[in-house]
């Protein structure tokens, strides 16, 4: 089935909200029309919370006010909200939807911060009725206008692409603009070699009519460089606006994933002992106040339906699952993958966790793609093997990233 979406009937121009006006998104419409194409009408499914909850339009304002909502007037509507997002929730699990695009700062459909009760256009913490019961329910993304506006890509936000093992032909695809060497980065080592299936040219331009900045190629920790230097792409993508961060890898299979297929990565764990944001150095380079940038929800759950999607109109099984990035550079012995299964890994390598943290720690979303190209802990697994299964499985990894990149460019 094509991705379902449901969003905010007034982010689409309908005249719902409490003023009887609406609150049109472009880069939202623009995803919409996107959807539509690809899926049919049945794609987008617009809801209105309040409206399906019995409330009027026009209507008088309210706020949430702890567990309660009321009206400027105290005229508590609690109730109306409450059955209006268990009716939208029946909706989205009638039509199969895996994301819902809501209303920033609304009592019914804002997330992480809405309106404080007062009245008085100020924020505070919390979700809106509906969003934090679509959030209780699980498989469904939710986002807000404001997350679709920050990752929709353009000549000033272009996607970045980092390639890993097997990868970088992709780049051979972009319509090119510009080309940089990686000796020009800022903090990339001018004295490194590629290793096998990575060359150092950043190549920018557009992908799928998408504008991207590629890096076919990057450093490791393995290799003697540090957690700043193996950094300094994405810092690299930073300064040149971008927001929406593919970092992609070869990996090896710790749990049942099979040998060949392409992953998603759903979340990582450290065990690289090696961590950017532990020296003051690397806090600066991150633009950082703090080193101690929270990690949980790293991975862009919104990216992710996209990547989803990509698969699925290709005729794909995408794997899902959590990285376990190791400094290497040897292969994993059984023992140790049997602790990496113990655990909760899928997927295990020696690349992408201290991307991922200084990805986060700079405010971008982060989408992770792994091609598994050997069964980890195995007598016989070498590099040269691991290249060829990344070679013969780099179409279908291919397939999944020109098709995100396609839905996040709204083509």
């Amino acid at each position: 089935m094509s991705l379902r979406v449901l969003i905010s009937e007034c982010l689409l121009g309908a005249p719902v909200r409490y003023d009887g006006g609406a609150k049109p998104s472009l880069a939202v419409k623009r995803l919409a029309d996107c959807l539509r194409r690809r899926g049919g009408e049945g794609a987008v499914v617009p809801v209105c919370p309040e409206v399906l909850g019995g409330l009027a339009c026009p209507r008088p304002p309210a706020e949430r006010r702890g567990s309660r909502v009321v009206t400027a007037e105290g005229v508590d509507v609690t109730r109306a909200y409450a059955d209006g997002a268990r009716r939208s929730l029946d909706i989205a699990r009638a039509c199969g939807a895996s994301l819902a695009i809501l209303k920033s700062k609304s009592p019914s459909c804002g997330l992480d911060r809405i309106y404080d009760g007062t009245f008085s256009g100020q924020l505070r913490v919390g979700s809106g009725v509906t969003a934090a019961l679509f959030e209780q329910e699980g498989h469904i993304v939710v986002a807000d206008e404001k997350l679709v506006e920050y990752c929709e890509p353009s000549m000033e936000h272009p996607i970045a692409l980092v390639l890993g093992s097997g990868l970088a032909p992709l780049a051979d695809e972009v319509r090119v603009v510009r080309r940089i060497k990686y000796e020009d980065i800022d903090g990339f080592p001018t004295e490194a070699i590629p290793v096998e299936g990575h060359r150092y040219e950043v190549i920018i331009g557009t992908l799928e009519g998408v504008p991207v900045v590629v890096y076919p190629g990057r450093v490791h920790l393995y290799q003697g460089y540090s957690p700043l230097q193996v950094t300094s792409l994405v810092r690299h993508a930073h300064r040149l606006g971008c927001r929406d961060i593919i970092l992609t890898c070869a990996s090896g299979a710790v749990s049942a994933v099979a040998s060949g297929m392409v992953g998603l990565i759903t979340d990582h764990i450290n065990l690289t002992g090696q961590n950017p944001l532990a020296t003051p150095q690397g806090v600066a380079a991150a633009e950082a106040d703090t080193p101690f940038i929270p990690m949980a929800g790293a991975y862009s759950g919104y990216l992710a339906e996209f990547a989803r999607a990509a698969a699925r109109d290709a005729g794909l099984h995408l794997a899902e699952g959590v990285y376990a990035g190791l400094l290497g550079p040897t292969y994993e012995t059984a023992a140790e993958v049997r602790m990496l299964n113990t655990l909760g890994a899928d997927y295990v390598g020696c690349s992408t966790v201290c991307e991922a943290i200084m990805a986060k720690a700079l405010g971008m979303e982060v989408l992770g793609i792994t091609l598994v190209t050997n069964k980890a802990g195995m007598i016989d697994n070498s590099h040269e093997d691991a290249l060829k299964a990344a070679q013969k499985a780099a179409t279908a990894t291919q397939s999944v990233l020109k098709g995100t990149i396609s839905y996040l460019g709204g083509h």
